[in-house]
């Protein structure tokens, strides 16, 4: 099989941005790029094959270089889509559980964010350098507006402390995925979580 020469990386912010909606086809190609291009990265780290990414979401190579025209473009967009889906969790949560089971459900779905960034923010600050502050200040903010919403309402419950910030919460949080996702045992990154979290409610109005 012939490889496809893979573009030279952009040396420039590389979100896709195209006002025209992508036809159902081409959107559900792209995600399942996406999915697959997480799940390689997270077990290969970010220079695991795009041939192999694109197999595996059932594409062919062009398909993946024509919604991602180089390696960053599909870091980038590995690194958004991941915090995407994380943020969309937010109201969910809220929706369907008291506030402080929201705020934990949501919270422990961390281990499986930091896993599949993991080398993501490496990778765009060697591709992107200087330019690669804007998208995670982007991120950070998604990320802290969903935890601001979900925080409020479980310190409003009295579930709480009200001296806890949303930021100081998803420091130590990732702090702890950090130190622990090494290990390769979700279940022992939880335990180890659960122990921070019940540091939220202590002190706490209920």
């Amino acid at each position: 099989m012939a490889i496809v020469a893979e573009p030279a990386a952009a040396t420039v912010p590389t979100q896709v941005k195209d006002a025209r909606p992508l036809r159902a086809d081409a959107a559900r190609n792209r995600d399942n790029i996406l999915e697959a291009a997480a799940e390689l990265f997270g077990d290969e780290g970010t220079d695991a094959s795009l041939e192999e990414i694109a197999r595996r979401a059932g594409v062919g190579v062009g398909t993946l270089y024509r919604h991602f025209p180089h390696r960053t473009a599909l870091i980038e967009q590995v690194y958004r889509h991941s915090v995407a889906e994380l943020c969309a969790d937010g109201p969910r949560l809220a929706a369907t559980l008291p506030p402080w089971e929201a705020l934990e459900a949501w919270l422990m779905s961390f281990v499986t964010y930091v896993g599949r960034k993991k080398g993501l923010a490496t990778a765009l600050r060697g591709a992107l350098g200087d330019d690669a502050s804007a998208v995670f200040a982007d991120v950070h903010q998604q990320l802290r507006s969903t935890g601001d919403g979900l925080l409020f309402a479980a310190q409003q419950a009295g579930a709480v402390r009200a001296d806890v910030e949303t930021m100081d919460v998803l420091r130590a949080v990732s702090s702890v995925c950090h130190a622990t996702v090494d290990a390769q045992d979700p279940e022992k990154t939880r335990r180890v979580l659960r122990l921070l979290l019940d540091g939220l409610r202590y002190g706490a109005a209920g």
